[in-house]
């Protein structure tokens, strides 16, 4: 675990050729989904169950998260007229709202799956698998500067 994190960062630093990131990204996925297990100490039985719930949701977050970056890039900030900005940010707090629920709905879902623990230690092993996956891109960002250095 602790060599393939390097690789994947490594991996991220090539992430503009859209097939690359494509990979990248299922690769980041796989040692999301084996941290996870590991984190939650899953069943066979848990992890049949439990997974396609939260894949569910994942995809359905993955899709708000698109659909906002793509309205912030529609147009520059200091080209939004004050009306326009209005209705931007009402539609990001629409978002907020709808990943909120989604957030709610997965909870909903997992406790008839597995324990309200499990449920917290999912929300630790989710918060904890992202920071080491930016102090990893963090690491070998400062390496790659001092080589340039």
């Amino acid at each position: 675990m602790k060599r393939l994190i390097p690789i994947l960062i490594l991996l991220i630093s090539f992430s503009s050729f859209s097939q690359d990131g494509k990979k990248i990204k299922e690769r980041i996925k796989a040692q999301k989904v084996a941290f996870i297990t590991d984190k939650l100490a899953l069943t066979s039985e848990e992890a049949q169950q439990f997974w396609p719930i939260y894949n569910d949701i994942e995809a359905k977050k993955e899709a708000l998260k698109k659909k906002s970056v793509s309205k912030r890039k529609a147009k520059k900030p200091d080209d939004l007229t004050e009306k326009e900005a209005e209705v931007l940010l009402n539609e990001m707090l629409d978002i907020e709202d709808q990943k909120h629920q989604l957030q709610r709905e997965l909870f909903t879902k997992l406790r008839k799956v597995i324990s309200n623990k499990k449920i917290v230690d999912l929300m630790r092993a989710e918060r904890e698998f992202d920071r080491k996956l930016l102090d990893k891109l963090k690491d070998f960002r400062e390496r790659r500067q001092n080589r340039k250095n």
